[in-house]
């Protein structure tokens, strides 16, 4: 076994997929145990028949249809009516925006390049420095993970409900849970925004009725979207599931048939790339459903627990330890494999402290969101280095304001779970 180990840790640093070290270390923990293995094989098995699972695909697909679409200029000019009066108002109008975009499309790398391509020109013709909109546009692209229907919230419900704990939490629950901390980093990013822009020479257009009118009217067919997803699921009307069905239709019939912004050329590479990420992610999360199994029949969390109480015995203590390693997996891993890695093992931990999944799954993706621009090697700042051609070393410099707000939130949303569990 331990040269099995050893094979499988020399084709992690050889770059091997992760998957595969996933699947691996399922079928070294298994064949020790002597169980037969073709248990992963049902785990995989198990895993089409899940329900809530359909959420994934079809949200996926709406957020890459939206994003093909013209969806985030009609996005940012109905924002900017509405907020673009504000001081900083267009910066606002990006965090606003950018927050809406990510929350459907799910992914912070697709934000930077749709949005910021819109953004930065506007912010710079607004009399913004190009620190400040470097940073905005680099820290904005992660915003709306905490919002429905974000695919890192929709996964992390989905990895949190196969455990059986009590408490139980459902992806209902995380979509109530991350609506008032993702409004936080919003509102404390957009009073910095504010700020910062107040002695700009360029003036904000005034609020004109005419403006949101206008732009109303070019997105009348998006504006129903949230108010659809959300309205449906927070009421209780619509599972995830339902939910997701509704809003692929919706946005299929929106931007192939009505506005025929996406031909049907052009809809099966469209389809099919959105696939090829929903793909990625279920052999992933099939995989780690079945090192998961392995990890609760050796025990492992529970001897993780008892060894980590030895350590530490307060709740605040852990919590603190908790952040500061959750940053580092955001800068090295990305989200999604971070949740279905690190949920079968966190989630028991963070119960025995009594914390409370819905909870500990906010401050999981308010870390990962932050360790998405955290240097040295947060993701996003790699993106937007090669999107609008700076060095890291400047882009860094830019983020840090962005990311000591951020920061403040964080703590806040840590340490005042009243912000996750006020609406469940």
């Amino acid at each position: 076994m331990t040269l099995a180990w050893l094979l499988l840790a020399l084709a992690a640093l050889l770059g091997a997929p992760l998957f595969v070290l996933i699947l691996g270390a399922a079928f070294i923990g298994f064949h020790s145990a002597g169980y037969d293995l073709t248990v992963v094989a049902v785990e995989f098995h198990r895993l089409a028949g899940m329900p809530g699972l359909t959420a994934i695909p079809l949200f996926t697909l709406a957020g890459y249809l939206l994003a093909e679409s013209r969806a985030p200029q009609r996005l940012l000019k109905l924002s900017d009516a509405l907020l673009g009066w504000l001081p900083g108002g267009i910066a606002i109008v990006g965090l606003v925006a950018c927050a809406l975009f990510t929350a459907f499309t799910g992914a912070s790398g697709v934000t930077i390049v749709a949005m910021g391509a819109l953004l930065y020109p506007a912010l710079k013709a607004a009399g913004f420095d190009e620190r400040f909109n470097l940073g905005l546009v680099t820290s904005a692209g992660s915003l709306g993970l905490l919002f429905a229907p974000s695919l890192p919230l929709i996964l992390y419900g989905f990895v949190a409900g196969q455990l059986g704990t009590t408490p139980s939490v459902s992806i209902e629950d995380l979509f109530i849970a991350g609506l008032l901390p993702g409004l936080l980093m919003i509102v404390l990013l957009g009073m910095y925004a504010g700020w910062h822009g107040r002695a700009l020479q360029a003036q904000s257009q005034p609020f004109a009725w005419s403006r949101v009118r206008e732009a109303a009217r070019e997105a009348g067919w998006e504006i129903p979207l949230p108010l659809l997803v959300l309205g449906a699921i927070y009421s209780g009307a619509l599972a995830a599931s339902e939910a997701a069905a509704l809003t692929a239709l919706y946005v299929l019939l929106v931007t192939v048939v009505i506005r025929r912004e996406i031909s049907l050329r052009q809809l099966p590479a469209v389809m099919a790339e959105s696939m090829r990420m929903v793909g990625a992610i279920l052999i992933i999360l099939g995989a780690a459903l079945a090192m998961s199994n392995w990890l609760v029949d050796a025990e492992v969390p529970t001897r993780l627990f008892e060894w980590i109480r030895g350590a530490i015995d307060s709740p605040i203590t852990f919590l603190l330890a908790l952040n500061v390693f959750l940053l580092m997996v955001g800068m090295l891993l990305d989200v999604f494999a971070a949740i279905v890695i690190l949920v079968p093992l966190l989630v028991p931990i963070a119960i025995g402290y009594g914390i409370h999944p819905a909870h500990l799954g906010v401050l999981m993706l308010a870390n990962l969101q932050l360790g998405y621009f955290t240097p040295p090697v947060g993701m996003n700042l790699f993106i937007a280095s090669y999107r609008f051609k700076v060095p890291i070393g400047r882009l860094v410099r830019a983020c840090v304001p962005f990311f000591l707000i951020l920061l403040l939130a964080l703590a806040l949303i840590t340490y005042v779970p009243w912000l996750s569990m006020a609406m469940l």
